[in-house]
């Protein structure tokens, strides 16, 4: 039987055939915590190419004989030399149930589910007990948006099948229709993942047979008037292609304009609108309905922390405040400077001096005790503000010693989620990427920590850089392949690198990894807003299960919404030169 370590050891052979078209990965996991398996070719994502993108998919099944016709295509596709390796992008599952073919459970995974059917999956992205292939399957392959799906199916006599929207390829091969609740059937209907069809045909052959068929299909792809690009591929060739002032407009419409609950996940977009509006000053401003709504908000708050406002506590606003909380108030620096009311700035200044200095080694209250990845974003930016507006040097100093005196970040450039969570999480290190940066934005040139900080962010810089997936997103768990590639992650990162490219604290090579994950990002932001796989709030989690089990949210969301925000404007602001 085909085991895991052969189909991998038959991909890395294939990589080798071939080098500088193909990387292994992984396209989802089990719920046995098995990667599924995948090949990637190298315009699998890219923005434009002359090649048609087919992705080849075999083993739904579970069963071997289907698993090995899906590594003899790809066999006779890598000999097929250079001229139809430049005709065709071929990426592959080539098992994409390797649960069932493991346990020899097919057409089952083993826990119950069915990855061959129930298309498309409803819900439960991607935390399902029973079916998860299918479900990082359906997402990426919608997201990857080939222009054929061919899937393998070992049998004796020579089968096509297409749905709906291959129908122009039909004839050319003696096709009959699917009719079925096949992920190939499903693909071809409607809008999937809200872009568009992807055309899709299934082939089940023989080993004999297959050379010859698949030569027949491949001829086609000379065709050009019967092989467009896939609906999907137009779909995200389209968002792909809106300005970043345009982005960012549609989110601003759709984020930024309530303050409840006080916490950053509201405080960034209503920043971010602000942000735009230094861009975008043609449109009306919307400084006066940003502060009509938080008028209530400011006098409160500024009330509590003077002890003016009895009701402050009634209000949310007492003792109980966290990091999060005090991170709620990051638009208050561009109020201030929009308006010119001390008021605002004072808000700042009063979150901040809610941190008290600790012992060495110890985080400030409130923090953490822990030292969570989260904080260092949460710190940075109200404590970097805070030095800002006043030129104390007590807030620099804490957000330093604190920053330093973690212990998170590993020798690789990636941080812990935190001292107890020793785990690698995709927004953790977004937090990391964005706290860093932050806090290089404020603290001062010969500061005595600058340069431990700047060693910090460059390193994880360059981590999170060669662990970008292809997509221009990071994985929900960094070092665990298959975890689903994450929407806020991915802004972090891009908005840490676009700030440090437009300081000048990376070098012009960072400028690739940012503009990739741009297109990635964008891509997933329709014109509502609506954003997808953003991994859902998330504490400390006692295992990578947990991690890899907490909800992608798809559609609306405040915190993605907040966080391409100020991806879209930082962008703007480097294009700029601002």
């Amino acid at each position: 039987m085909t085991s895991d370590q052969d189909i991998r050891g038959a991909l890395d052979a294939l990589v080798r055939a071939r080098p500088g078209f193909w990387t292994r990965t992984a396209c989802g996991v089990t719920r046995s915590l098995s990667p599924i398996p995948a090949l990637l070719d190298r315009h699998a994502y890219a923005a434009e190419t002359a090649r048609a993108r087919i992705l080849l998919i075999g083993g739904l099944s579970g069963l071997a004989d289907d698993v090995n016709m899906a590594l003899h295509a790809l066999e006779l596709y890598a000999g097929g030399g250079d001229g139809l390796a430049l005709r065709i992008a071929l990426s592959a599952v080539p098992c994409a149930n390797p649960d069932g073919l493991r346990l020899n459970r097919a057409p089952s995974n083993g826990a119950g589910g069915m990855p061959s059917d129930g298309y498309p999956p409803e819900g439960n992205f991607y935390f399902d007990n029973q079916d998860p292939e299918k479900r990082y399957l359906w997402r990426w392959t919608c997201f990857q948006a080939p222009d054929l799906v061919l899937e393998l199916s070992s049998g004796k006599s020579v089968r096509w099948e297409f749905n709906a929207a291959a129908r122009s390829l039909a004839p050319g091969l003696g096709a009959r229709n699917l009719q079925d609740d096949s992920l190939l059937n499903a693909l071809g209907e409607g809008h999937p993942e809200g872009l568009g069809t992807v055309p899709a045909m299934r082939l089940t052959a023989s080993e004999d047979q297959l050379p010859r068929e698949l030569s027949r299909l491949f001829a086609i792809t000379r065709q050009t008037n019967i092989w467009p690009t896939s609906n999907a591929r137009r779909a995200l060739n389209a968002r792909r292609a809106r300005s970043r002032l345009e982005v960012a407009r549609i989110l601003a419409a759709a984020y930024g304009h309530t303050f409840d609950p006080i916490v950053y996940t509201q405080g960034v977009p209503i920043s971010g609108r602000l942000r735009l509006a230094n861009l975008d000053r043609e449109r009306n401003s919307p400084v006066p309905g940003i502060a009509a709504f938080l008028e209530d908000f400011t006098n409160a708050f500024t009330g509590d922390f003077t002890g003016d406002v009895a009701n402050g506590a009634a209000n949310g606003f007492g003792e109980g405040l966290g990091p999060a909380a005090m991170a709620g108030v990051v638009w208050a620096e561009e109020l201030f400077e929009a308006t010119g009311e001390q008021r605002y700035a004072d808000l700042i200044i009063a979150a901040a001096d809610r941190y008290q200095p600790a012992g060495h080694g110890q985080a400030p209250a409130p923090s953490a005790p822990d030292f969570r990845t989260e904080d260092m974003f949460m710190n940075g930016a109200v404590l970097g503000r805070a030095y800002k507006l006043t030129g104390e040097l007590r807030y620099a100093d804490l957000l330093s010693r604190f920053l330093l005196e973690s212990r998170i970040q590993k020798e690789h450039g990636l941080f812990w989620h935190c001292r107890s969570a020793s785990y690698f999480w995709g927004r953790g290190n977004g937090f990391a990427a964005m706290g860093l940066a932050e806090t290089l934005t404020y603290l001062p040139e010969d500061h005595p920590g600058r340069p431990g900080v700047l060693a910090m962010y460059r390193r994880l810089m360059e981590s999170l850089r060669r662990l970008q997936h292809p997509s221009g997103l990071l994985s929900q768990v960094l070092d665990f392949p298959g975890s689903y590639p994450e929407f806020t992650s991915a802004c972090m990162m891009g908005y840490a690198m676009a700030r440090g490219l437009r300081l000048g604290l990376l070098g012009p090579e960072f400028k690739e990894s940012a503009d990739l994950a741009w297109q990635g990002v964008s891509e997933r932001i329709d014109d509502a807003g609506n954003v997808v796989d953003a991994c859902a709030s998330t504490g400390v989690q006692n295992s990578v299960r947990d991690y890899l089990d907490r909800p992608a949210i798809c559609g609306f969301d405040d915190r993605s919404g907040g966080m391409a925000l100020w991806f879209a404007t930082e962008m703007e602001r480097l294009e700029r030169g601002l």
